[in-house]
């Protein structure tokens, strides 16, 4: 990790840290990304941002962009941020809950809006 990171981290709830060290993991999977650490959250970009997480109590709050809505059973909302994106927003309150389809959805967010404008 980086210090950015920790400073980010320092303070909060251990379990829902732990979460967002998980996501960490699977957002590094699908490939190279720009990791963006703000004070509020942190954000995973290639030529776009197409994830960021923070941590809200004990929960673990997800946004991922997508070029179509989906449902999932996490999912807090979904609305469009753009023309082609929708933003999905999910919580996450358990380890189980950052599976499989989660990393689908993720690695489908890093392969159409990860790469900007003219992924399709």
């Amino acid at each position: 990790m980086n210090a950015a990171i920790d400073e980010y981290l320092a303070g909060k709830n251990p379990d829902a840290t732990e979460r967002l060290l998980q996501f960490r993991d699977l957002v590094l999977a699908c490939g190279e990304v720009d990791e963006r650490v703000h004070r509020t959250e942190i954000a995973w970009a290639r030529a776009r941002v197409f994830a960021a997480a923070f941590i809200y109590s004990s929960r673990l709050e997800i946004a991922l962009d997508l070029r179509r809505r989906v449902h999932h059973p996490q999912l807090r909302e979904a609305f469009p941020t753009t023309k082609t994106v929708i933003t999905h927003r999910l919580t996450i309150t358990s380890d189980d809950q950052l599976d499989d389809t989660l990393a689908a959805l993720l690695a489908e967010a890093y392969d159409t809006v990860g790469p900007g404008t003219r992924a399709r």
